[in-house]
């Protein structure tokens, strides 16, 4: 059987009494359509960032990889998932207040 882990708590999480949720995240450099040239149209980029990341072979290349493209994925317990769906980015979600310096 296998045995899995909340990556939130580090629980153990029993698969044949607990629901286990799983994230999974995209990360990518934005390609900003205002910086691109009019004489690039036929250009590919996605397939160019594609391209990059097959040819990273040594540490530069991988680096530069990870710099373009990253998928991550979690497995959370049900008290980390509804903490995860309150702050997805992890902010603090109290107010804060700030005063004027009289």
């Amino acid at each position: 059987m296998i045995q899995y882990c909340c990556d939130g708590c580090k629980q153990i999480i029993d698969p044949r009494d607990d629901l286990r949720y799983v994230v999974r995240m995209e990360i990518y450099a934005a390609m900003d359509t205002a910086e691109i040239d009019d004489g690039d149209d036929d250009r590919d980029y996605l397939m160019e960032v594609q391209e990059i990341i097959e040819r990273g072979e040594d540490a530069e290349n991988d680096r530069l990889g990870e710099e373009i493209y990253q998928q991550l994925r979690f497995d959370l317990c049900p008290d980390c998932r509804r903490k995860f769906l309150q702050s997805p980015l992890a902010r603090e979600t109290g107010k804060q207040l700030y005063f004027s310096e009289n």
